[in-house]
């Protein structure tokens, strides 16, 4: 990643393989150290971070991304501040621009602002008024770049690499922002194949296919559930994004779940992801399946997120 004067995390095609290594490695050290309690040693290693502060300001609802942040935070010695419904609960609601939000929060002589916000765009909109790093967690139909970076993290530590596997996204691929993303960083491996499996209204936008065509990535788009599941090494179920409007009917929804009967039918290798909340798209019956994978991939996300501030606050 080229060195900014401040080192925002905007979009997921900002992270080079080295920078992803880098985090990766950082990220395992981490989780051995707090996986032992030994937090003296983590706060040893962030010296730079002790009594530092971390804004983590939400738009929109969250529990996996916002805890794991202000987890995160804590544990590498930070103060902490956050709000969460900002939409329904900051001074947006008496018409404030996210602009001058950012403005004045940066008043507040914070070092970091971790931002979720319903529109897409809205965390390059804030860097650009920002004093200080803005890390995107999330902006409307967008990105969410810290998503990537842990699925990627979840897909090498449980299959052993990246390179040369074949990845079926399945589900709202037209509004959810964690497959975007996603696509972004499977575009720099190396014999990468996609598979967008989802229904026809909801089929991954243009944009993200024409960019994995100019990488010479392998894409099949269907409007059904992928039957060659022998093919397949990483499965990435994805919920209906009912607050962006997609609507499909309970049918048309089950054509694209995961069942066990279909889970018998992969390979054993073959692991599960879901970036969660999840409605009706995997059984819960899976969940004891040593595929399944997406209850790991969440408890990633504060891992890659410690290992993201100390980067962004120059301990790393």
């Amino acid at each position: 990643m080229e060195n900014q004067a401040l080192r925002h995390i905007l979009e997921a095609q900002q992270f080079s393989l080295e920078f992803m290594d880098e985090i990766f490695e950082e990220a395992d050290g981490l989780r051995e150290e707090v996986e032992s309690r030994n937090y003296l040693n983590i706060f040893k290693t962030a010296r730079e971070l002790q009594g530092r502060t971390m804004l983590s300001v939400f738009y929109e609802p969250s529990t996996r991304t916002r805890t794991s942040f202000v987890l995160a935070g804590q544990k590498l010695g930070m103060n902490v501040c956050w709000t969460e419904n900002a939409k329904e609960f900051s001074s947006a609601t008496k018409g404030e621009t996210l602009e001058d939000t950012i403005r004045v929060l940066c008043e507040y002589y914070p070092d970091v602002i971790v931002l979720r916000h319903h529109e897409t765009g809205a965390a390059e909109r804030a860097a650009k008024v920002s004093s200080v790093p803005i890390i995107n967690a999330g902006d409307g139909k967008g990105q969410h770049p810290t998503q990537a970076l842990l699925d990627i993290y979840t897909i090498k530590q449980c299959l052993g690499r990246v390179d040369d596997i074949t990845v079926m996204m399945v589900g709202d691929l037209a509004n959810g922002r964690t497959v975007r993303s996603l696509a972004y960083l499977l575009a720099k491996y190396k014999n990468v194949r996609i598979i967008f499996s989802s229904p026809e209204e909801l089929a991954m936008k243009d944009d993200i296919l024409q960019y994995l065509e100019r990488k010479n990535v392998v894409v099949e788009v269907v409007n059904y559930f992928w039957p060659n599941y022998k093919d397949i090494d990483v499965i990435y179920e994805t919920r209906i994004q009912k607050e962006r409007g997609s609507t499909i009917s309970e049918e048309e929804a089950k054509r694209f779940s995961l069942t066990p009967e279909k889970v018998e039918k992969l390979k054993p290798s073959t692991i599960i992801m879901h970036p969660l909340p999840r409605n009706h798209e995997i059984s819960p019956e899976i969940d004891s399946n040593p595929r399944a994978k997406y209850f790991r991939q969440a408890g990633n996300g504060m891992f890659i997120r410690m290992a993201l501030l100390k980067w962004v606050l120059g301990s790393l």
